[in-house]
């Protein structure tokens, strides 16, 4: 048979699939670093820590009684109250027949992990605004600074709001080593395209920014009043506060009817740490064959809990998500 250039047609591929799958792409999980995970809970499902208030001082006239006064006390009250699952399967069928069958079954583990690390990330910086945010339109005041407020430029970020979040950490009396502040990428792109950052002759003081930008990765290429800058897509969306006042406490953004996200300022120094959580059951994986289905399956279990535990080392600033 002679080959020609019709015949040859059925000789080539129509379509050609590769040999490797297609993953999604995920973003960094961090957060879950600045949470004390706890060791010393061994059972149970609430953990309670106790707390003491400081001596107060009185004047004193001599020959007089002296006052006393008891310390104030309270308690800190921490739960196990996330329980996790993520499972899949494969049928002997489809083992039979995929080719991807190898590559798919290696990947279930790893995804499952994946999923309940995200829960993580996301329950973690999900409880700041229950404390901050438990009241409507609330500015969570300590010794007189805002440690809740709407970004200072209608809604938006600015540079100032940064300064501020310095100001209220400092009121609190946290320490000033290790500042770190969580921003969602729409803050990122408000501080990126500022006037008067992308003019240097404006000030000169920004002109690394403007050469090279924000942000690297998951950072800040520069150091803003003192905070270490990273980006987060975990940040709660949900903030739906009708008045917000800015850091001036009388001009207010509506993020009802389009919900603001929350951006956190704290230090992360070793001792005050703002989250607490710990850990019942670490991811653990489970598989077996289900005879009556005739297939594998796999599950990834997980119990934790989490929760803010210091209110006065968090600074959230509400701000609109759009760009």
């Amino acid at each position: 048979m002679t080959m020609t250039t019709a015949g040859s047609s059925l000789l080539t591929r129509a379509e050609l699939w590769s040999s490797e799958l297609k993953e999604t792409l995920t973003a960094d999980l961090f957060a879950t670093g600045y949470v004390d995970w706890m060791t010393e809970f061994p059972d149970g499902t609430q953990f309670t820590v106790p707390s003491v208030g400081d001596a107060q001082v009185d004047d004193y006239s001599e020959d007089s009684a002296i006052t006393y006064r008891p310390l104030d006390t309270g308690e800190w009250t921490f739960t196990i109250d996330e329980y996790l699952s993520s499972g899949t399967y494969i049928t002997r069928k489809n083992e039979q027949d995929m080719f991807y069958t190898n590559q798919l079954v290696s990947s279930f583990v790893p995804k499952q992990r994946r999923a309940i690390m995200e829960h993580v990330e996301t329950t973690v910086l999900s409880k700041p605004e229950v404390i901050l945010g438990a009241t409507a339109n609330g500015q969570y005041a300590i010794n007189s600074a805002y440690h809740r407020m709407s970004g200072g430029n209608a809604g938006k970020i600015e540079v100032a709001d940064f300064a501020y979040a310095l100001y209220a950490l400092k009121k609190a009396n946290v320490p000033q080593s290790n500042l770190i502040a969580i921003v969602d990428p729409s803050v990122e792109y408000t501080i990126n395209t500022l006037s008067n950052l992308v003019s240097v002759s404006d000030n000169p003081r920004w002109e690394g920014i403007v050469a090279d930008g924000i942000a690297t990765g998951m950072k800040f290429v520069k150091n803003v009043y003192g905070f270490d800058v990273y980006t987060s897509n975990y940040l709660p969306e949900d903030v739906d506060d009708s008045a917000l006042p800015e850091k001036d406490g009388s001009t207010t953004n509506d993020f009802s009817s389009t919900n603001g996200v929350a951006n956190y300022f704290f230090s992360a120094a070793g001792d005050v740490i703002p989250w607490k959580g710990a850990w019942r059951q670490e991811p653990m994986v489970d598989a077996e064959w289900n005879k009556d289905f005739q297939r594998t399956e796999f599950v990834t279990t997980a119990r934790y809990g989490t929760k803010l535990y210091r209110p006065e080392n968090m600074v959230s600033i509400i701000t609109t998500p759009s760009v």
